[in-house]
């Protein structure tokens, strides 16, 4: 398999068994869709050196890509009748738009983290991420897209789902609008570390995650390569 420049991944889905999915992995991770469709992504080695996650970063994407995993979570989202998508910062919201499109809805609802000066504190909560794991950051939702929520059949998006704790944020600042999703949707569930911490914040929560992709935590072998878990 010829390794990719930085900039090249994320670019092109290629046909079922263009690559072996099985074995051992270097610098690239293949990913495949449901349809056996497969996808190269780069593998990010974590900070004990031991372990490794395969990446995605949907706004770096082609729009081959942002199109084929945005239909493909609209669909899995299709059976929870979703009224409203609400999106989370930052790369959440180019797919929860996109997904919104494909559901047919004119509109989404985005969660920021820019503070504008019309937002309220009580409408915030405390918010991290594996990618920013040292910045002290809070999530916000602009109260004029409360109307959109209230009483509707939300849809929380992420463009990944690693520890969890992001959708947790997600979570809580929507219960404080009194308002509790009816799915989550993701296009990368990302190990499954994230199980553990949302069964933490209710039992009904991984039964209403889906995702388009799902990669695992990587382990490194003898030979300075990575492999899956044994199960």
């Amino acid at each position: 398999m010829t390794e990719l420049a930085a900039h090249e991944f994320w670019q092109k889905i290629h046909s079922p068994g263009t690559f072996r999915s099985d074995g051992d992995f270097s610098t690239s991770y293949i990913a495949e869709l449901e349809d056996g469709r497969q996808l190269r992504l780069p593998v990010r080695v974590l900070a004990d050196g031991q372990h490794a996650l395969a990446s995605l970063i949907i706004n770096q994407a082609s729009f081959e890509i942002l199109d084929v995993l945005a239909q493909s979570l609209a669909e899995k989202l299709k059976s929870f009748e979703v009224d409203v998508v609400a999106g989370l910062p930052t790369l959440g919201l180019t797919l929860a738009a996109a997904v919104a499109q494909r559901l047919g809805h004119t509109r989404y609802a985005p969660l920021g983290t820019s503070r504008k000066f019309w937002y309220r504190d009580d409408l915030s909560v405390a918010l991290s991420s594996i990618t920013t794991p040292t910045q002290q950051k809070r999530l916000y939702i602009d109260p004029r897209m409360l109307p959109l929520l209230e009483g509707r059949r939300v849809a929380l998006v992420d463009d990944v789902i690693s520890s969890g704790t992001s959708i947790v944020s997600g979570l809580r600042l929507l219960a404080g609008c009194g308002v509790e999703p009816v799915a989550i949707g993701a296009a990368m569930l990302q190990s499954r570390r994230w199980c553990e911490t949302l069964d933490a914040a209710g039992s009904q929560w991984r039964e209403r995650t889906v995702g388009v992709l799902s990669t695992p935590m990587l382990e490194i072998t003898e030979t300075g390569t990575w492999r899956r878990p044994a199960v």
